[in-house]
Order: C-alpha cells, then structure tokens, then sequence
C-alpha cells in the first residue's frame, strides 16, 4: 500500500529545476524535498555561501517536524536533531563541511558514521567531502542569479 509519503513524492518529479525569489520560496521547496527522505538519506547540497543551503535545510526540518532553531554548523561542523519518520525516532545531521580541508577531515570526525549510519544527513558544501556523497544521494545545487534569485537543481545521481 502506498503511504501518504510515497504519493506526495509522486507528485515532485525529478530531476527538478526551480528558480526562488525568497527564502521563504526556498524553505518550501526544503518541506517539499523532506518528503523524499528516510532512514540512511543524504542529502548533498552544493552553492556559495548565502546561495539558501541553510533555509532549505529549515524547510527539510520544519516538515520533518524537527521544532528547533536551525543555523549554519559552520564552527561546529555537526549539529544533530531527532526526527519522527515514518513512526521511528531518527537522528537528522546538519552537517557543514565549509571548513573542513577534505575527506581525510571528514574521516576524521566520524563523517563514515553519520553518512553511512541510520539517520538523515544534509550536508552543507557537499563537494568538499564527495568521496562520502553515496550515488542515491538527493543532490541539491545552488546558483546566484544576477537579480538575487537563485537558480536550484534537484536530482539524484551524478549531474
């Protein structure tokens, strides 16, 4: 039988280009691509910085029911937070890799544990630890348009 999860899913096809004009647009968009998530997701999300990484995580963890503040890990490099998914309490990691200076980093504070372990992971410059990015991942890229739009791409897979 197909769950409420699954049939909302089907409604977002991907890949998925959309152009935001706000934050708000772009916290949305976070609540509609937390549909896609479960147990083991990682989400890989790629842009500079105010590009709107960390307000599409807010949308992703507004909809995942996560009723903490949400900001940057930029100096703690992980946050964690729970979330109920489908009826099971799971951890969901923020993860900002902006200061790391690679995958050996990200090896180094148990990156493999929280990427390969069973809870969500979002995680902020993605392209800085690709070697820990797995092939199913939600990969999420980021532009900064001219007029301050910001042109964003959702896929699976490699680009």
């Amino acid at each position: 039988m197909e769950t409420s999860n699954q049939a909302e899913c089907s409604l977002i096809n991907l890949p998925l280009s959309i152009t935001s004009s706000s934050p708000e647009e772009t916290f949305a968009l976070g609540k509609r691509l937390a549909l896609f998530l479960r147990k083991g997701s990682v989400v890989a999300l790629r842009g500079s910085l105010g590009a709107g990484k960390t307000h599409l995580t807010k949308g992703i963890a507004a909809a995942l029911g996560i009723g903490e503040e949400i900001t940057s890990p930029t100096y703690t490099i992980v946050c964690e937070y729970s979330a109920v998914v489908s009826g099971e309490e799971i951890p969901v990691y923020h993860i900002d890799a902006y200061r790391l200076t690679g995958n050996d980093d990200f090896s180094a504070i148990g990156g493999e544990e929280l990427v390969f372990g069973s809870g969500i992971s979002i995680i902020e410059w993605s392209e800085r630890v690709s070697d820990f990015i797995p092939p199913d991942a939600l990969r999420v890229d980021f532009e900064l348009m001219e007029n301050n739009d910001r042109s964003i791409h959702v896929y699976r897979g490699e680009k």
